[in-house]
């Protein structure tokens, strides 16, 4: 096995865009070089910013490059919970910016001719028990009552027709989330934004921040300073010790994934017919999809535990059990990649953009990084040209820290994952 994404290992290959001097002064300084740091490079350039990233890898090596693939839609934390603390309307306005997301994702592969495979192949949550369908019947009357998005409900044996498992009690499809190689997105959106003016420096971690008394920023990098006017920080799971600030907001949660070897096209077809993207309704679920060459990509929080050489072989061993046991199909088909990566949660489990001491962000969003990223870099390169309203996430701070002493370091996590896994097996 290759213990390396699938994604960035299939993508056409990065340029070096490492061992470039750094200029003295830019309009924009970007933090961190995933898809949040690519878009608003990008999009501030476009404005007519003379904008520098800086990225402590390579493009995209952080949770950009190490995710499920999948651009889909839906309020991190669901409609009714939504409603709950927000209001209807306001719920209103976040559901339709999840959706909008999806959509200035394909928008922008169309603009600048991003051959990264996106297709609206649509989205099938499906049912891990009984009671959790009736849920799904209820979410389906209020998402088109509610929101304006019709969704189609789908039995258990209805289901048979769109997933070759009978491990699940049915689904509620949503024609309208979408599939796409992200290393090919990626790469992609980092040529774009070169071309758009910005300047992209690789392995060139920024390793200290001091605001000028003007509201400037002075950002030391491993290989220069550089005085910004504005600064963006886009390092969302992969925040280090250099925003401590924002470290100790994030809970950065392990998730990792398993690439097959490629499927006869008859296997394909009988395991997801309609070529779906899958995400189960357990608390410690499953997000399953084909890739474009026919390999099946299995995902999850197996462990609760950091992602390391080790451990990502422990959680693919549990991963390809558990594959196992849903699609009994592919029981002894050989697994080809397994990697891990963090997933950036805040303690309340939506997304958080703004700015905070003069310094600009983007940040935890919670497992709907593709789409959220990329649109949340759009808005925010509108909001640091003078645009606060532009901001779809105004208002909601990030909330007190509930942990005594949290450095970033997230301790609890395996205590977490018990009562979590205890939740699944007996509600």
């Amino acid at each position: 096995m290759k213990q390396i994404p699938y994604w960035l290992d299939t993508a056409p290959p990065l340029p070096d865009r490492s061992g470039k001097p750094l200029p003295d002064h830019a309009d924009v300084v970007v933090i961190g070089g995933g898809l949040t740091g690519l878009s608003t490079a990008y999009h501030a350039a476009r404005k007519g910013a003379h904008v520098v990233l800086v990225e402590k890898d390579k493009i995209g090596s952080g949770a950009s490059g190490r995710n499920g693939s999948m651009c889909t839609q839906g309020i991190t934390i669901g409609v009714d919970e939504a409603r709950r603390r927000y209001g209807q309307e306001r719920a209103r306005e976040l559901y339709d910016a999840f959706r909008t997301a999806v959509d200035v994702v394909e928008a922008l592969t169309l603009e600048e001719r991003i051959d990264c495979d996106f297709d609206r192949v649509g989205r099938l949550g499906v049912a891990y028990k009984p009671q959790h369908f009736d849920g799904m019947r209820a979410k389906q009357r209020d998402l088109a009552e509610n929101f304006g998005h019709t969704t189609t409900l789908l039995s258990k044996s209805e289901l048979r027709a769109e997933l070759g498992s009978d491990y699940y009690h049915g689904a509620l499809l949503d024609p309208l989330s979408a599939g796409l190689h992200v290393g090919k997105y990626v790469h992609g959106l980092a040529d774009a934004a070169e071309r758009a003016g910005a300047q992209i420096h690789e392995r060139n971690a920024a390793t200290g921040l001091t605001r000028q008394a003007d509201g400037s920023f002075l950002v030391e990098t491993l290989h220069g300073t550089i005085h910004a006017r504005q600064v963006m920080a886009a390092t969302d799971a992969y925040t280090d010790k250099s925003l401590p600030w924002f470290r100790k907001r994030l809970i950065n949660v392990g998730s990792f994934i398993i690439v097959t070897e490629p499927l006869a096209d008859d296997v394909a077809r009988e395991l997801i017919p309609n070529r779906r993207l899958v995400v189960d309704s357990k608390n410690i679920g499953h997000y399953i999809r084909l890739t474009p060459d026919n390999r099946l990509a299995f995902g999850g929080r197996a462990r609760f535990a950091p992602s390391n050489p080790a451990s990502d072989l422990k959680s693919g061993d549990v991963l390809k059990r558990e594959l196992a046991t849903i699609f009994p199909r592919v029981s002894d088909v050989r697994i080809d990649y397994v990697w891990g990566g963090n997933v950036g949660f805040s303690y309340d489990r939506i997304p958080h953009a703004g700015e905070a001491d003069g310094l600009y962000y983007s940040m935890g969003y919670c497992g709907h990084g593709v789409q959220m990223a990329t649109y949340m870099g759009q808005r925010m390169a509108e909001v640091m040209d003078g645009h606060p309203e532009a901001n779809p996430l105004r208002g909601l701070d990030f909330p007190k820290v509930p942990v005594p002493y949290y450095n970033g370091t997230a301790w609890f996590l395996p205590f977490a994952g018990a009562y979590y896994k205890a939740k699944d097996r007996y509600r």
